[in-house]
């Protein structure tokens, strides 16, 4: 158990997870670059089943995706999704060299 502002959690204390830069790509899918500097793969179609997500749908308005305070954010913030659910729901990802 730790505890956290207040807050007793019962699984073990894990180091924050945040966003460094994330780089949209076609087809909804992005390249999320963490602060540990591991980059994955996120597909973010997924996200298109919660209505709170579906102004994504709108490639132009997907491709205005930002980080804010490790957080990867579209419409001034009025969209957002948790690191940790990126990071989950994300695949290990390598640059090849050509």
């Amino acid at each position: 158990m730790y505890i956290i502002n207040g807050i007793a959690y019962a699984n073990n204390n894990t180091t924050e997870i945040e966003i460094e830069s994330v780089t949209p790509l076609e087809d909804m899918m992005m390249i999320i670059t963490f602060t540990s500097g591991e980059k994955r793969l996120y597909d973010a179609t997924i996200l298109l089943n919660y209505p709170a997500f579906k102004p994504l749908a709108d490639e132009k308005i997907f491709n205005m995706v930002k980080v804010d305070d490790g957080i990867v954010t579209w419409c001034d913030g009025e969209i957002d999704i948790a690191p940790e659910t990126m990071y989950c729901n994300s695949y290990a990802y390598s640059e090849i060299a050509v």
